[in-house]
């Protein structure tokens, strides 16, 4: 795999996404789903925003009378500060990079939209033979800083193995530029998710060491700006009753996702068989909701981040958690 194969650029994400504005034919649905908001949804390019992009690309958000815009980046929390610039009015990112978003912007979650702690990995170069993180001593680390990813590997997983920050060389760069570094031999192993892992596994580039689900199951939530959870909650309710059947169609026609996802990254000229991405795909658990558990996982994400100053403040979660609006889909499914 050439590296050309490998790099995708911030602007090669924009001007895929560019599209535009996709208008729902709304027929005879009535003029109260007329009245819905256009949505500005911004997602990832990497495994996490998939489901996303599935739900955009699926037909489902016409179905419930909805238009978007949309908003590619490479990974969610620059999609959290697109969101904070009120550039983007929803999007999908990890718990941390919701916490942060919520202190700088006032998001809310208006779901829990899946976990992806199995799509996120350790990689490390298939020939210097590593198995354990603790055999990262010394070593060259891709990282995205700023990521959840990173903030776990760097704070939970390294440190788990024995090995504080000053024990490894970090060198900051994004998940979609790891498999290229690591067939370049420029950097020893990287912190990446999906696809990206099962590419490199599948090239002979390198082997996961470890996922991230025996650390954290990583729970991504659907993140809503303050502004437009108020002033459009029937678009807001809609738009949740359509994740409901990206679920279904996850569960019930995995084969029909995974055709609509694996287009969209062989048409950026990744070299990816459909079985191998289907492996990845299944990596994804897509269950929009709020797990029982969510609180005390939030409450303890966020004191870690206020230890380390990276918030001014716990949130207060009956305000930064909305399940109000999910109970409503839910209820009129």
């Amino acid at each position: 795999m050439t590296k050309r194969h490998l790099e995708m650029t911030r602007r090669q994400y924009l001007a895929a996404a560019g599209a535009g504005v996709v208008t729902a034919g709304l027929g005879g649905m009535g003029s109260a789903l007329a009245q819905m908001a256009t949505i500005r949804q911004g997602y990832q390019t990497n495994m996490w925003g998939m489901p996303t992009y599935y739900l955009m690309r699926s037909g489902i958000l016409e179905k419930r009378g909805l238009k978007f815009e949309e908003f590619a980046v490479p990974s969610g929390n620059l999609t959290m500060q697109q969101m904070v610039a009120r550039q983007v009015d929803l999007g999908t990112y990890a718990a941390q990079s919701f916490i942060l978003g919520h202190d700088k912007g006032g998001m809310v979650g208006i779901a829990v939209i899946e976990h992806v702690g199995k799509t996120a990995a350790v990689l490390a170069r298939k020939d210097l033979g590593i198995t354990k993180v603790a055999e990262l001593k010394g070593k060259k680390i891709g990282n995205q800083v700023g990521a959840s990813t990173a903030n776990i590997f760097t704070n939970s997983i390294a440190p788990s193995a024995g090995l504080q920050k000053s024990d490894w060389q970090e060198v900051r760069m994004n998940v979609n530029d790891m498999v290229a570094a690591l067939a370049a031999k420029t950097i020893d192993a990287g912190v990446t998710v999906e696809p990206y892992n099962a590419i490199a596994e599948a090239d002979g580039i390198a082997n996961i060491v470890t996922d991230f689900s025996p650390f954290d199951r990583m729970p991504v939530f659907m993140v809503a700006t303050s502004e437009f959870v108020e002033k459009n909650p029937d678009t807001v309710v809609a738009y949740l009753k359509a994740w409901l059947d990206v679920a279904r169609d996850f569960k019930e026609q995995p084969k029909k996702v995974a055709d609509v996802i694996h287009k969209f990254y062989t048409e950026k000229g990744y070299k990816m068989s459909l079985d191998t991405f289907q492996k990845a795909l299944a990596r994804v658990e897509v269950d929009p909701g709020f797990p029982s558990d969510l609180r005390p996982y939030m409450q303890k994400e966020a004191e870690l981040l206020q230890k380390t100053s990276k918030i001014s403040a716990i949130p207060d979660w009956s305000k930064a958690l909305r399940p109000d609006f999910m109970d409503k889909a839910r209820a009129g499914a």
